[in-house]
């Protein structure tokens, strides 16, 4: 595929020995964009509150914009209040524009909610040069993903996204068990629907990720079934290779990956939480590594579109390189 050549091998691992090395250094100053989500408490906890375990040194959140989608519940229903807590709470000062948060600030959190504005919202990021975590979703759709990687490579600045999942010790510890040649693996996990966003957008985003954790890039063809309670869709890598995700809608909706081995079949064992996202967040604005290659985002997003096409199309499998922008 032809895009993102720039940061399209990079990856880091955050290891104890950096996070001395940041710990001692002066605190970056950061700016967050877009205060609907629970996760701009959960970030500032962790950053702000040094006497939490999982306390995470090497940033500050010293300013944010509000932002917030009038149309969607989940936005308008909760901007306000954690606009006031992260204000009160951890004493952050609310500016009125994402231009003029940028003039304050060593980095960026953009953590709206909604994946529709983060392509507007991202663009004066870009403009000043800043290194920028866009929180899940990327966007709401394909195309404004893809715009995003273009604006990232016209401007030299680098990026990335995830869902928490991805970093989840439970999901890491996974992914290191010897469990020879990886042939396929089985995510499952909540898939709840919002009609601002196709179908995988809004949540099912989540065991996506946590699907590709394992097995990487070279998706080609992605089927996908839909009833009331599920999504499931299968995707077949160019080496043959087979992933499923199950998305669930009904009952128990717990979240978990089971890999097939050469040697051994292996299940996700517990949890996680957020402080390994957030250290390998601030690892990447100090280093200009992005963990997750823009790449890997991309095609996540690309599976994800596939699958709503294959449902527009009856089940018929869809190839990846069919769909726009990914020739």
């Amino acid at each position: 595929m032809r895009y993102y050549s720039v940061w399209a091998v990079v990856c880091v691992v955050v290891t104890i020995t950096s996070m001395n090395v940041f710990a001692e250094e002066e605190p970056l100053k950061l700016g967050m964009i877009g205060l609907d989500t629970s996760h701009v408490i959960a970030f500032a906890r962790l950053l702000h509150n040094t006497d939490d375990p999982n306390h995470v040194p090497g940033g500050r959140i010293i300013a944010a914009y509000k932002g917030g989608s009038d149309d969607l519940e989940a936005s308008y229903s909760r901007v306000d209040r954690f606009t006031e807590q992260l204000e009160t709470e951890f004493g952050v000062e609310i500016v009125d524009s994402i231009e003029e948060l940028c003039t304050m600030v060593d980095a960026i959190l953009l953590t709206s909610v909604d994946g529709r504005p983060h392509l507007e919202q991202v663009r004066p990021v870009f403009e000043a040069g800043l290194r920028v975590f866009i929180d899940k979703p990327l966007a709401g759709s394909l195309e404004d993903a893809l715009a995003i990687a273009a604006l990232s490579e016209e401007h030299g600045v680098p990026w990335f996204t995830s869902s928490a999942y991805r970093f989840y010790d439970s999901l890491q510890a996974l992914k290191e068990k010897d469990v020879g040649e990886v042939r396929g693996a089985i995510s499952y996990g909540p898939c709840h629907l919002e009609p601002t966003h196709p179908d995988l957008f809004w949540y099912g985003v989540h065991p996506t990720e946590a699907l590709y954790t394992i097995m990487g890039t070279g998706c080609e063809t992605v089927t996908c079934a839909v009833t009331e309670e599920f999504h499931v869709v299968t995707g077949v890598w160019q080496d043959g290779r087979v992933g499923t995700l199950y998305g669930l809608r009904t009952g128990a909706t717990p979240h978990r990956v089971t890999v097939f081995g050469s040697e051994a079949v292996a299940d996700q064992e517990g949890r996680g939480t957020y402080q390994p996202l957030m250290a390998a967040t601030i690892d990447f604005f100090r280093t200009g590594i992005p963990p997750v290659s823009p790449e890997e985002s991309i095609e996540i997003f690309a599976f994800m579109e596939a699958a709503h096409e294959s449902i527009r199309r009856d089940g018929a499998p869809v190839r990846l390189d069919e769909l726009p922008g990914m020739k």
